[in-house]
């Protein structure tokens, strides 16, 4: 599986990789890191790679293998990426939790769009059509789909999100449909991207 490069879980694993070795930033902490992941996890990540997560690539990469992902984990004495981002949802300080974000749907005008995330690699977009309702645009490793309509007041940062009135593209709807996402960690990345 791939994971979106700019998520916040990667951040948050860079940072802890910079907490044990300090700031990666050029060739030379690349390739110390190279070398010290080989030689603790026993496993071997390319520079290359490295440049890329790390964002020194000359080539914009826009996701990052779980695979990799797991190395790194082990790296940083977690079991693997899943494992890390479940500690990361449970920690109380961590920086990408801190914010308590709210948006009320009451505050957006129609055609507003929303950036939706939740652990542990998934995104969604939407657009506010109006009366509480919104409509998937573009989804990343999610069940949801562009099309997919439902309605809600108010999306809190770190809270799971109820969707009431979930229905599929072109289903008739149904008052008695509810999809809930983020159930373990809620929403990890709220963000108001347009109107």
């Amino acid at each position: 599986m791939k994971i979106g490069i700019n998520t916040p879980q990667i951040k948050a694993i860079r940072a802890e990789v910079e907490k044990r070795i300090g700031k990666v930033n050029g060739h030379d902490k690349l390739a110390r890191l190279e070398s010290m992941i080989e030689v603790k996890c026993k496993e071997h990540i390319s520079i290359t790679t490295l440049q890329r997560l790390w964002g020194y690539s000359t080539r914009k990469a826009e996701n990052i293998s779980e695979r990799i992902l797991d190395i790194i984990a082990k790296f940083i004495d977690a079991e693997n990426w899943e494992n890390f981002c479940r500690i990361l949802g449970e920690s109380e300080d961590s920086e990408i939790f801190e914010s308590k974000d709210i948006i009320s749907s009451k505050d957006l005008k129609e055609g507003s769009r929303l950036r939706l995330g939740w652990l542990p690699d998934r995104t969604c977009e939407i657009e506010y059509l109006g009366g509480n309702r919104f409509v998937a645009v573009k989804t990343e490793n999610a069940t949801i789909r562009p099309g997919d309509t439902f309605r809600c007041i108010q999306f809190q940062k770190g809270r799971e999100l109820y969707m009431d009135n979930f229905t599929r593209n072109g289903e008739p709807e149904s008052f008695d449909t509810r999809y809930v996402v983020g159930k373990t960690n809620g929403l990890t990345t709220l963000e108001h991207i347009k109107g």
